[in-house]
């Protein structure tokens, strides 16, 4: 079924300072993450936030430190798939690590714009921008990163792959 929402448009090197600022790392509280999520590149960010918007950026997104609080305050923000040029690593792990769907797609983080409407097909590898038209193809997750994504996490994964035996 194909994620729908509105576009929250970054640039390049968004690190992870920027995603959740370390002032905020003493808690773990995925709704009090959430509620600082990318203030100090966007103060509104969170007021317009909708439960199911996408962020669209450009090269190296997470960029900085291996904190885990990044993605997971982007997804308790209600963010439902973050498209990127190209993710750091350690924070494309992450993500998958959550549940967090990101997609690598450098045509659709240059050519989509904030506020456009947008539909990610995570299983048939498409991004439709509904505003433009446009359409973008894009390596679908595969494998053990789509197992992650479909079971709920990292967690949740060892969870059911422990009961299975």
């Amino acid at each position: 079924m194909p994620i729908q929402g509105t576009v929250h448009k970054f640039g390049d090197h968004v690190d992870t300072d920027v995603i959740i600022p370390a002032r905020y790392l003493g808690t773990t509280d995925p709704g009090e993450l959430a509620s600082h999520c990318m203030e100090d590149i966007d103060a509104d960010f969170v007021k317009r936030v909708r439960p199911g918007d996408i962020i669209v950026a450009g090269r190296n997104f997470g960029c900085g430190s291996s904190r885990e609080h990044a993605p997971i305050a982007i997804k308790a923000a209600g963010i439902s798939v973050v498209i990127a040029a190209t993710f750091a690593r350690i924070f494309y792990r992450n993500a998958l690590n959550i549940a967090l769907p990101i997609v690598e797609c450098s045509e659709a983080a240059e050519s989509i714009n904030a506020g456009d409407t947008v539909e990610v097909d995570l299983k048939g590898g498409v991004i439709r921008d509904l505003t433009t038209g446009q359409d973008f193809a894009f390596a679908p997750l595969v494998g053990a990163a789509q197992d992650l994504i479909q079971a709920g996490g990292l967690v949740e994964l060892t969870r059911q792959r422990l009961a299975a035996r």
